[in-house]
């Protein structure tokens, strides 16, 4: 069949060549075929064009005059017009300065302008480096684990609750089950409950221990402290996590033996990443030490600041190493702000050492720390070291099964709260103890 129909083409072929026309659907080349080899030796083609030629092509042409013409906007017609121009309107003078709808002036005129820069934590600084790099920030001497002075709280049985094991299931359960009608409540709802529900068993022990009951816990405060660290300016300000403030201060932990044995201790560096890394540098700022409260204040003394990482998406969250060098940085600058109120400004080795804790907690995880000022003489890193120690990674539960697991028909794992572990409460109990006892 194949050999038929090419036997029909070649006919029809010969067919239109002897009549002069070109079938429909066949493309054939006329003419004569294109040269294929190297073009011929001419002057242009080995030498180039002569200088005339270039000549001409270099001359500059005249330009014709360029007339101005008005743009056409549909300002007038109130209304937006296709093909017509935006207009641009003056700007709205109101007669009057309105704080809220001023543009203020630029960086470069405002009073407070310095060429210094000034490198700035605050509540959303995320640190690379994590803890060790907070530890150079505050010339700060790293200790694993808690203090002699908290582990005796916590090993022994006269300062726990009654039924504490059931009295600690009970708040994790209220939290994490029945607080919500939602099927699993979001950890923006029970992150908040769980703290209120543990600092109300710790309050229960009010009644055995009544200096606990000079204690206020202040949210939404701003702290503010400053210091200069090698060549760099530093500055620990803004809103951050909920401080508990006492009547009388934490007890200094470590003995003066230890505070002058950090003599000898070399802080870690991390080169060639900068110190500074990740902290906001700003050169529009004041060089201010404040507490958050003014003088006169009942409870002036800080004793345990209290983060709560509730956010739902986990990116929006900080990392254990993260949150515990913002736990850190922050317990120091409450330290250093209270510790100009009673000393000055001047560095120095304080007299009585200024003690103040950190949590922090996701809801499940929790982070403890004790923090000791020993030093307010910052800039070099030879001398005496300021202490922290961090019990870190302690988790209060291992699961909350808010919908139970049911295969085949049959329940398999029923909605509950697994694994609570009772030695995390007791750390967060002696903690809200310390100092008191």
């Amino acid at each position: 069949m194949a050999a038929v129909v090419a036997l029909e083409a070649m006919a029809a072929l010969r067919r239109a060549a002897r009549a002069g026309t070109q079938p429909r659907g066949i493309v054939t080349h006329t003419g004569p075929p294109r040269p294929r080899g190297p073009l011929p030796r001419t002057p242009w083609t080995t030498r180039g064009p002569p200088p005339e030629a270039l000549s001409r092509r270099a001359e500059r042409r005249p330009v014709r005059e360029q007339v101005e013409l008005d743009t056409v906007t549909y300002a007038a017609r109130q209304h937006r017009v296709p093909g017509l121009a935006r207009p641009r309107f003056p700007a709205w003078q109101r007669g009057w300065h309105d704080p809220w709808h001023s543009p203020g002036p630029r960086y470069e005129d405002m009073a407070l302008r310095k060429e210094r820069g000034c490198f700035v934590c605050h509540q959303r600084v995320r640190m690379l480096e994590g803890l060790r790099q907070a530890q150079w920030l505050t010339k700060t001497k790293l200790v694993q684990g808690l203090p002699p002075s908290v582990l005796s709280i916590v090993n022994d049985p006269a300062h726990q609750l009654q039924d504490q094991d059931e009295a600690v299931h009970r708040a994790i359960a209220h939290a994490r089950l029945w607080e919500t009608t939602e099927v699993a409540p979001r950890r923006e709802k029970y992150c908040p409950v769980l703290f209120e529900d543990l600092i109300h068993l710790c309050r229960l022990m009010t009644m055995k221990y009544p200096s606990l009951a000079k204690r206020m816990l202040a949210r939404n405060y701003r702290i503010a402290a400053v210091w200069e660290r090698e060549s760099f300016l530093l500055q620990v300000r803004g809103l951050n996590g909920i401080l508990m403030n006492s009547v009388a201060p934490i007890p200094p932990v470590a003995s003066k033996e230890e505070i002058l044995a950090t003599e000898e201790h070399v802080l870690e560096t991390f080169y060639p990443i900068s110190p500074t890394i990740d902290l906001q540098e700003v050169n529009v700022y004041r060089e201010l030490n404040d507490t958050g409260f003014k003088d006169g204040y009942p409870y002036p003394h800080p004793h345990t600041l209290y983060f709560l990482e509730s956010a739902n998406v986990r990116p929006d969250r900080f990392r254990p190493e993260q949150l515990r060098a913002k736990m850190l940085m922050f317990a120091f600058g409450n330290a250093l702000a209270k510790a100009r109120v009673l000393y000055g400004n001047d560095p120095k080795v304080l007299e009585q050492p200024i003690v103040v804790q950190s949590v922090g907690t996701d809801g499940q995880l929790f982070q403890f720390m004790v923090f000791q000022l020993n030093t307010t003489d910052l800039v070099s890193s030879d001398g005496i070291k300021n202490l922290v120690w961090i019990d870190s990674d302690q988790n209060l539960y291992e699961k909350a099964q808010c919908v139970p697991e049911v295969k085949k028909r049959v329940v398999t794992k029923p909605a509950g709260i697994y694994g609570v572990q009772p030695e995390t409460f007791k750390k967060f109990l002696a903690l809200y103890l310390h100092g008191a006892v």
